[in-house]
């Protein structure tokens, strides 16, 4: 079922606006051509309006705020909803600041967003409409394990029934909601959290398989982030004597170039609580 996804990316090509962080902004649009769609980046308050009108989704990434990018954020995100076009939300570092924090309410309070993706920590920040982590990583505490699996299941879809959208939860264990259905995604390595971005490149591939999917974002959301995890699965497999974290994060993205529905199916581990 969830291999289809990726086949929708590569048979509609879908243009994905990203207005996403300068530490992760080639990485993402690398993964956004090797899923089979076509990345275009851009946060000048002037530009966005006209760049989001021709594409099919907007990725927004809270990753490096400054006031123009806030703007820029807003008004891409306002043309997109008149547009009906996918709109996702990574809040990066919610919790870290206020700035973080604010902007982020602000987007979901203005916007109407298809699926917030962040980690736990993140996640929980928006909920409680505050909140304090130690950087953009989520803390050890939030972790969700298979102890905390069922609580943890019940607060996100509460979140996503909140917030009027799907949560993505990415962590050692993957949570994709609609605040109904829940897919619990163990796909994934732990290595890959020693690599700058791949929840941002996450972010931009699943604003890609949304435009392609759009009437099943729900799982089109989760095929996202198990081919996702299982590119990193495969990247690890492959890794040889000397390679480290860079050549880690280019054997990611070489697995989803690499991969298709039938990958995709075979290798995509899951349930649904």
């Amino acid at each position: 079922m969830l291999g289809t996804y990726i086949e929708n990316v590569r048979n509609t090509v879908p243009l994905v606006h990203n207005i996403t962080n300068y530490v992760t902004v080639n990485d993402v649009a690398n993964i956004i051509l090797a899923c089979g769609g076509s990345p275009i980046m851009s946060d000048e308050p002037e530009d966005v309006e006209e760049i989001t009108a021709i594409c099919g989704g907007l990725n927004i990434n809270i990753g490096t705020l400054n006031a123009r990018t806030v703007k820029s954020m807003l008004a891409a995100g306002k043309r997109a909803n008149e547009l009906g076009h996918a709109v996702l939300l990574d809040p990066v570092g919610a919790g870290a600041s206020r700035l973080r924090t604010n902007t982020a309410l602000k987007l979901m309070d203005e916007l109407k967003l298809d699926v917030i993706r962040g980690n736990i920590s993140e996640v929980k920040t928006l909920a409680r409409g505050s909140g304090t982590t130690k950087g953009v990583d989520a803390d050890v505490a939030d972790t969700v394990t298979e102890e905390t699996l069922d609580s943890a299941v019940d607060f996100v879809k509460a979140f996503a029934k909140k917030a009027g959208c799907i949560a993505a939860v990415t962590g050692a264990i993957d949570l994709v909601t609609d605040g109904e259905t829940c897919f619990v995604i163990r796909n994934g390595r732990p290595e890959m959290g020693r690599i700058t971005g791949t929840g941002c490149q996450l972010s931009g591939m699943m604003t890609a398989f949304l435009a392609a999917g759009p009437e099943h974002k729900l799982e089109a959301a989760a095929a996202a982030v198990c081919a996702m995890g299982l590119a990193g699965e495969i990247g690890w497999s492959r890794m040889q004597e000397g390679d480290g974290n860079a050549t880690y994060r280019n054997r990611i993205i070489d697995a989803i170039y690499h991969m298709d529905a039938e990958t995709l199916e075979r290798g995509a581990r899951y349930e649904i609580k």
